[in-house]
């Protein structure tokens, strides 16, 4: 099969021919549909986040399941499935209460060192998954505790977008800052997570959402999710004292969405007091934000979210029913479909900022 493989950071992909092993008892063989690009993969192969090589990365995808090990109770061959990285072992304390999205034991859904690698070259050097997922491949062999079973009437190349991206903005404003009807918010960075952090304050019923980014095209694409409010940062001085301005003194949520020092010191920075900042990007590991620690006397709050502090099995096909009721908007965050040997021009397109999301679609 062909996959997209990291071979070095930091580094471009490159297009090969891998040897996909047979399901082992817990595991399930996909057929990949689709795969969006995100920004946590272009900065592994930026090499800003380490990570062992040779790896398919990918980590966004949906497809149908071809077979399945003798334990799998979950899926039948023929089911259309979401993969999540949210993979639990459901047995350590974070899942047992009610966190896989924090599953403290990966090696419970992973394999043994001594056993065959799920992915291979044709010489038999081992090749890694990205996330334990490598969704940049034309099939997948991962843990059934790693996908969620959804309806076929849902479009698999679309359906791939909430795999990642959109559990993790949607659901940082719906799980992790419980964002209440009635709110003020704002959402800082509008790519692919920010978008979804928009949907899911409008959906929520806040009743002003500011977006802030640089460049009138992702603005407007902000608006259409359901801004109400926009901010080029490009245009203005003071971004945060033009929110204090907007709302009367500041927002009750605010949402980074970029993983930027500065930026995740502005949502800071904008909240009204009694406000929450919940800081959604990757900030890289050594960066150390500052704030004024006299503001934390005004009960302002700085939290940070991990994928949207996710239940999938249930998160996701909550969120693939407002995709087919109108409600959640996917099709339109989707900037352009590619083939997979376009990979590395869809990630210069998400360098240059001219796209929210790219979806890789197989035949």
């Amino acid at each position: 099969m062909k996959a997209a493989v990291l071979c070095e950071q930091p580094g471009d992909l490159v297009i090969e021919d891998l040897v996909i092993d047979k399901p082992a008892p817990q595991e399930v063989l996909i057929q990949t549909i689709g795969a969006g690009l995100c920004h946590s993969d272009l900065h592994m192969m930026e090499g800003l986040f380490r990570s062992k090589v040779p790896t398919v990365m990918g980590h966004e995808s949906a497809g149908i399941v071809q077979a399945v090990g003798s334990d799998v109770t979950y899926v039948k061959p023929g089911d259309s499935v979401v993969a999540c990285l949210s993979i639990f072992c459901g047995q350590c304390s974070e899942c047992l209460s009610g966190h896989q999205y924090r599953c403290s034991n990966p090696k419970a859904t992973s394999r043994n060192h001594d056993a065959n690698s799920r992915l291979s070259r044709p010489d038999g050097t081992p090749v890694g998954q990205m996330a334990r997922l490598g969704g940049f491949a034309e099939e997948m062999l991962v843990h059934q505790n790693g996908i969620v079973k959804v309806t076929p009437e849902m479009p698999l190349d679309k359906a791939c977008l909430i795999g990642c991206g959109v559990t993790t903005g949607f659901g940082a404003a719906v799980r992790t800052a419980k964002v209440p009807v009635g709110a003020t918010v704002c959402v800082i960075g509008c790519g692919g997570i920010g978008l979804s952090a928009v949907q899911g304050a409008r959906i929520a019923g806040a009743s002003q959402i500011i977006a802030v980014d640089i460049g009138s095209d992702k603005l407007t694409m902000a608006r259409l999710m359901g801004a109400t409010d926009t901010i080029d940062a490009s245009s203005t001085d003071d971004v945060v004292n033009s929110i204090r301005e907007m709302t009367g003194g500041g927002v009750e949520y605010s949402f980074e969405a970029i993983g930027l020092k500065e930026t995740a010191e502005q949502s800071f920075e904008m909240l009204k007091p009694g406000g929450t900042a919940t800081v959604i990007g990757m900030i890289p590991s050594k960066t150390k934000l500052e704030i004024r620690g006299i503001e934390l006397l005004s009960e302002k709050k700085l939290q940070g979210s991990t994928m949207g502090s996710n239940q999938f099995r249930t998160d996701i096909p909550q969120m693939i029913n407002f995709y087919l009721e109108g409600k959640l908007l996917l099709d339109e965050m989707v900037s352009s479909t590619i083939g997979l040997s376009e990979i590395n021009e869809g990630y210069g397109w998400m360098k240059e900022g001219s796209s929210a999301r790219t979806v890789v679609k197989f035949d």
